[in-house]
């Protein structure tokens, strides 16, 4: 069987639940409150975050915000995308815009460690990702394996059954799992979002005196977050 057969009909089983149908609507809805208030700041010309530009994500966000119009430009389609997720006919477009930037957000959040959005935004990304399978009908056509001899129709309201997903959930519960653990455990030492909230972290730390070292690195010194984990690292080696 082509792998095109398989995913369409693995797709088939998926539109028939009506849970899943739901959990869609609603990914939609959490997806859109996501991006409307900040999509608005930055259309708004206003800043988003009271961060020292001294840390990682505040300089980026500072550097950011004076971009001008682009800063402009990028709240533009955030607010574009989460409206055109609430409308059904172009929840399709709103998720493919959506997409690259929640994608830009999460990876950035995760590369400086950044408290404010790195549980939020990989779970975003993975309902993005989730309401795009949803609308696999719709991208299979520019899939490479996709196979235009196999066509399989959506299944009607009529078909749909109130099965309770119990597998589906399992497999988000564990993905959601894992993004907190790894917030919670998967760095050696986070910068946290201010300089005493960093500081009171070292309060019991096993290596306080270079805890507060690094905290000073990246409050105080204003090194990339990249940086001062090397010389924390170094100086407990």
């Amino acid at each position: 069987m082509k792998i095109s057969e398989k995913l369409d009909q693995l797709h088939f089983k998926v539109r028939q639940n009506k849970w899943l149908y739901y959990f869609a609507i609603f990914n939609r809805v959490v997806l859109a409150a996501g991006f409307i208030p900040s999509g608005m700041q930055k259309v708004l010309g206003e800043r988003f975050t009271v961060l020292s530009v001294n840390h990682p994500m505040g300089n980026y966000l500072e550097a950011f915000y004076h971009t001008g119009y682009y800063y402009t430009f990028v709240g533009v389609l955030q607010v574009l995308a989460a409206i055109l997720l609430l409308i059904p006919p172009t929840a399709t477009i709103g998720a493919l815009i959506y997409f690259p930037i929640i994608l830009n957000i999460c990876i950035l959040s995760l590369a400086v460690c950044f408290d404010g959005s790195m549980v939020s935004s990989p779970l975003m990304l993975l309902a993005c990702l989730y309401l795009l399978c949803w609308d696999y009908h719709k991208l299979k056509l520019i899939l490479p394996f996709y196979s235009s001899e196999n066509q399989l129709k959506l299944p009607s309201p009529e078909m749909m059954t109130f099965k309770f997903p119990f597998k589906f959930m399992v497999i988000v519960v564990t993905l959601v799992g894992i993004v907190l653990l790894n917030a919670l455990y998967g760095y050696t030492i986070k910068p946290y979002n201010s300089y005493k909230e960093c500081q009171n972290n070292c309060i019991n730390h096993q290596y306080s005196k270079e805890c507060n070292t690094f905290c000073d690195c990246i409050h105080l010194d204003g090194k990339s977050y990249q940086n001062c984990l090397k010389e924390y690292k170094e100086s407990i080696e």
